[in-house]
């Protein structure tokens, strides 16, 4: 069989101005460095370039756009100016939006390259709503083929009720879940022809900047101060379960400043709310850590995974749940901030295992 290969596709984006001068790549490298260790010659040193072209690139774009990007002041380091934190957080906002389109992108391009190649490893079509334990299948996928889709909860569960897809990923809340999402998700499981796999727990809760941490604690606190939100899009499990949220506390959506803003992965939330374009957003611990931002836990969530009994005995099927099950897919999952892997990969019934299922 020829040596698998895998494509990674990593976004960059460009200023050019009326002459066509096109700002280097290896800027943003050095303005994260700076943003995250306030040292210019470390900034350099995690950019991959010296201290001399580090001043050199910071010199030349300060030019380019009449302001300069990065602050030093002897004894106190090297901060970002405005414009600095302005041009990173842009980049990466625009990075973390486009995760989910980029991640089925590649799974695409390296099915075809496999196919090319005549891979014959078994094939898995896994639709799932984004996330990151999910993200991180596709890196221990080595003795199958991993086609990952994203999609909403509720939209997996569907492809796999018509055939389009293998196995199906959602997550609902451990504790108290609507009407509306028990009916949804009881409409859609099918407890005789389908099996449960256990995947992952996970934290929810409030990302939010530090100047914010001391007077927030809940839902009340950020209708209360009218503090700027970011929401996730209708339609996925995270923002129904936000939902859900503000009717426990006795709330709505028109309580929340900026309710109807929305970002499409947490970290896009996390990222806006980094950038100062919000004061607060909903999603995953991990995200705010990734972010360097402040977290209130509101909500624990359990990730399942759903497919036909018959699946369970194909060759794929059977060495995906044995990375679920690895030592070192849990290790990976359980060093991202509030996930849990305990029961990773554990096969269960539907009504013995979910006690909200109505059929």
């Amino acid at each position: 069989m020829p040596q698998t290969r895998k494509i990674h596709i990593k976004p960059s984006w460009q200023f050019v101005d009326e002459n066509g001068q096109t700002l280097d790549p290896q800027l943003f490298a050095l303005l994260s460095g700076v943003h995250g260790e306030r040292k210019l010659t470390a900034a350099a040193k995690l950019a991959g370039i010296s201290y001399r072209h580090a001043w050199n690139l910071l010199n030349k774009w300060s030019a380019f756009f009449g302001v300069p990007l990065v602050k030093l002041e002897k004894g106190r380091g090297a901060e970002l100016t405005e414009l600095g934190q302005k041009l990173l957080w842009a980049r990466q906002r625009v990075n973390a939006r486009f995760e989910p389109q980029l991640e089925g992108l590649v799974s695409e391009l390296n099915l075809a390259i496999q196919d090319a190649l005549s891979d014959a490893r078994p094939k898995l079509r896994l639709h799932a709503a984004h996330g990151y334990a999910v993200a991180l299948l596709p890196d221990f996928a080595e003795n199958f083929q991993l086609d990952l889709q994203y999609c909403s909860g509720e939209a997996a569960l569907a492809a796999l009720a018509r055939g389009s897809c293998d196995v199906a990923g959602f997550h609902v809340p451990q504790s108290d879940m609507s009407e509306d999402l028990i009916e949804q998700y009881s409409r859609l499981l099918k407890p005789r022809a389908y099996k449960l796999i256990q995947f992952i727990g996970r934290q929810q809760g409030l990302i939010l900047r530090a100047e914010h941490r001391e007077d927030l604690e809940g839902l009340h606190d950020v209708a209360r101060a009218r503090l700027r939100f970011i929401n996730r899009q209708t339609g996925t499990g995270t923002r129904a379960l936000f939902d859900e949220l503000l009717r426990k506390q006795g709330l709505s959506g028109r309580d929340i400043e900026g309710y109807e803003n929305e970002e499409f992965t947490h970290s896009a939330v996390a990222a806006y709310v980094a950038s100062g374009a919000a004061d607060v957003g909903f999603g995953v611990e991990h995200s705010a850590v990734q972010f360097g931002l402040e977290f209130v836990p509101l909500a624990r969530e359990s990730y399942l995974m759903v497919c036909h009994q018959k699946t369970l005995a194909t060759t794929a099927c059977e060495r995906f749940i044995a990375l679920l099950r690895s030592s070192a897919y849990a290790e990976a999952v359980n060093a991202l901030a509030g996930y849990n892997a305990e029961g990773c990969g554990e096969l269960a019934h539907i009504e013995e295992s979910l006690p909200w299922y109505r059929p």
